[in-house]
């Protein structure tokens, strides 16, 4: 199939760009201390039995878990440049399947794609391949299929990651996904669908972080509902603020889509709570393709410069080509 052969080069892709920021950076920035931020940075990646384990200047930066037993693939850790900790949570209360930085679905023909456990459904990975490993960037691809036990899968799903870390204090997650049906799909009204990330309860609103979305309204309140470019959640842990933004791709259907957003945490750009007529109908291969860029920052939203990082995407996005945003 033409299409599809395509999407298998272009489906999840990760940057890094460079933003000098010396009050993140706690010293004066003086030329040295430019030079030092804007140093190339080595990208390492491992293909492990259940994880994609990718490595910054030799320093860990996340893991795509993939093991059989998940309800979905996701990323788990993804470590700030700051602290080195993750900035999301593989598992939280009040809502512990929400794990990290995921894509899932719920009210997908009946089932479930979203909310353990797996009897209702799974999006059950093939096994990533690396395509470029290592070097200025790490590549690798994963085909995913969506399936209840027992039963034939309904929907097909082509990834790519590319990672690429050119300075020390932001890192680009461009995730790109082609979703073809392997039967006619009916998708309901869902609060619970599509790209998402979970952050650590310490960065959360409840705990004095910061949720704020591009027309710079604030928390839960201001964001919910609210149709933006991107939302950016950042918070200040063991005194270093760090963040993270998903910006909407601008080819995307819907966009810019209205927020699902919680003071505890979580945040998603989501159509699907907003259908019209409540439903969602996507005949047999017709495919859908969805791209979200994850930055993962030193300090907030304004000193990390998140607006003037979509800006630049939003002008590259009309000559990026097979998906590659950089």
């Amino acid at each position: 199939m033409k299409y599809w052969g395509r999407l298998v080069g272009a489906a999840l892709i990760v940057t890094v760009w460079s933003i000098p920021n010396a009050a993140v950076l706690g010293t004066p920035y003086g030329e040295l201390g430019a030079a030092k931020q804007n140093a190339p940075q080595q990208v390492a990646a491992k293909l492990e039995k259940n994880q994609v384990t990718v490595t910054i200047n030799g320093k860990p930066f996340t893991c795509y878990k993939f093991a059989a037993s998940q309800k979905y693939p996701y990323f788990w850790p993804v470590n700030g440049p700051a602290s080195g900790k993750s900035i999301t949570t593989e598992t939280s209360q009040p809502y512990p399947h929400h794990h990290s930085l995921f894509f899932g679905c719920d009210r997908v023909n009946g089932g479930n794609y979203w909310q353990e456990s797996n009897e209702r459904g799974q999006i059950v990975s093939r096994g990533p391949k690396l395509i470029k490993a290592p070097g200025d960037r790490v590549i690798f691809t994963d085909e995913c299929y969506w399936q209840q036990p027992g039963k034939e899968p309904i929907i097909r799903d082509m990834r790519k990651v590319v990672i690429t870390a050119p300075n020390e204090e932001v890192r680009f997650i461009d995730f790109e996904i082609s979703l073809e049906p392997l039967t006619d799909i009916l998708i309901l009204k869902s609060n619970h669908a599509l790209f998402s990330a979970r952050l650590v309860p310490e960065l959360s609103v409840k705990s004095g972080g910061t949720l704020v979305n591009a027309e710079g309204k604030t928390g839960e309140k201001g964001t919910w509902g609210v149709a933006s470019p991107w939302c950016d959640y950042s918070g200040t842990r063991g005194g270093v603020t760090e963040g993270i933004a998903i910006l909407q791709h601008p080819r995307n259907r819907w966009f810019p889509a209205k927020w699902f957003t919680r003071d505890y945490g979580f945040f998603s750009p989501t159509p699907m709570n907003w259908l019209k007529d409540g439903r969602l109908e996507l005949a047999k291969g017709e495919t859908l393709t969805l791209r979200y860029r994850v930055v993962v920052h030193a300090g907030n939203a304004r000193s990390a410069d998140i607006e003037g990082i979509f800006k630049r995407y939003k002008k590259t996005a009309d000559t990026a080509t097979k998906g590659d945003c950089r």
